[in-house]
């Protein structure tokens, strides 16, 4: 990237954070690549294919990437962090559950011709390690709330829907009730 050009916000471009690790960035990096690649019919976008390997030439070399850096927290007001999240703001493993399944709902909604979200884009998303995830995606895919599809991405299934679906009513249920007797417990304060 040229200091007189278009700045390109190559973490959005490949749906990685900007903490994200070497072995995210590729996986990413060669799922866009194959997506865009001008061979591919359904998906080709030759202008989408050279910004790609643009972000991932400057994002896999440790110096372009530090340059490339500051240029986005001086524009981000804030900077990119290399550590991901911090050890005591790792997600519980009911919470990270939740996040992915409620992420696959949100994709499986927005798009069914692409309902499947990529498993790097979900372990980046909860900050966790590899081995963490596969936890995850062991416990959720064994529960049948979850499955991988024929392009390798990761999506919610039926008893995935109806799962985030109780959930949501369930929630919704336990504030109207907090909230009531919260009123209630005002309510008895006036009295005294």
């Amino acid at each position: 990237m040229e200091d007189d050009e278009k700045f390109v916000d190559y973490y959005e471009l490949l749906h990685v954070t900007p903490g994200c690790d070497d072995r995210i960035l590729e996986a990413a990096y060669h799922h866009f690549l194959k997506k865009y690649h001008p061979d591919h019919a359904d998906t080709a976008d030759p202008e989408k294919f050279k910004t790609i390997l643009a972000a991932y030439k400057v994002l896999k070399d440790p110096k372009r990437r530090a340059k490339y850096d500051r240029t986005y927290a001086a524009l981000n007001g804030g900077g990119a962090s290399s550590s991901g999240l911090q050890e005591d703001e790792a997600l519980g493993d009911a919470q990270a559950h939740e996040l992915i399944l409620s992420n696959l709902y949100k994709q499986r909604r927005k798009s069914a011709k692409e309902p499947g979200l990529g498993p790097w884009m979900l372990q980046d998303m909860l900050g966790c390690s590899k081995e963490e995830f596969d936890f995850h995606v062991w416990y959720l895919r064994s529960k049948g709330l979850i499955d991988t599809i024929e392009d390798g991405t990761i999506a919610v299934t039926v008893a995935g829907v109806d799962h985030v679906i109780s959930t949501s009513k369930t929630s919704k249920a336990v504030k109207l009730i907090t909230e009531r007797n919260e009123k209630e417990d005002i309510g008895d304060g006036d009295l005294a």
